[in-house]
């Protein structure tokens, strides 16, 4: 038994040495930054600010998905990101659905071959279900199919899908879904037109 244990001390020295000069992931995460804006090159509107992240993207990014991260990391995550959405000067929530279809349908905008002068799509129907006539699309998120319908019309709803479109982050975070709103994918009268396909009734989402 003695020989054992003195065979393996050594082996247990090395490991332990060797995580005491493990990078830290401050100094990981440097490296894996130098190595993108290194091998990253800028074409048209994609640009290397692009690689940079903000709090919330940094904190997530120790978190992938959101997993093991701490209940009170998240609703401090949330709580910062609900400060940033701005909503309407108006008060009004309801654009016109059938040009929120069209964004719903559009997957254009930010890429390097698009043309920035043209507005942005949101690709909605690569992750959700909308409207029933639609036969393909995502099932990363969830069905939005008769989303106005089961909730109810009311402003209060209204204001939740305008903010949630805005920045979703504010609401779940770590999300996968964009921030469209904050990060300047979508204009606010966009914004409102996807909150009319979602919450209209004579949208075909709640028919």
């Amino acid at each position: 038994m003695k020989k054992i244990v003195y065979l393996a001390l050594p082996a247990v020295a090395l490991v332990a040495a060797s995580c005491a000069t493990q990078p830290s992931y401050e100094e990981r995460r440097a490296q894996a930054m130098a190595m993108m804006k290194t091998s990253f090159k800028e074409k048209g509107q994609a640009k290397l600010d692009r690689i940079d992240q903000d709090d919330m993207q940094r904190i997530c990014s120790q978190y992938p998905g959101g997993h093991d991260m701490p209940k009170e990391t998240g609703t401090q995550l949330e709580k910062a990101q609900q400060a940033l959405i701005k909503y309407p000067a108006d008060g009004k929530f309801l654009g016109d659905w059938k040009n929120g279809e069209k964004v719903a349908q559009s997957g254009q905008g930010k890429q390097y071959s698009d043309d920035p002068a043209k507005p942005s799509g949101g690709n909605c129907y690569a992750c959700h279900q909308l409207a029933p006539q639609e036969l393909s699309y995502g099932t990363l998120g969830p069905s939005l199919y008769q989303f106005g319908k089961s909730r109810g019309y009311t402003d209060e709803v209204r204001k939740y899908v305008y903010g949630k479109i805005y920045n979703a982050e504010a609401f779940s975070a770590c999300t996968s879904m964009p921030r469209f709103g904050h990060s300047g994918i979508l204009t606010e009268q966009q914004v409102k037109d996807v909150v009319a396909l979602l919450m209209d009734p004579n949208s075909p989402v709640n028919k």
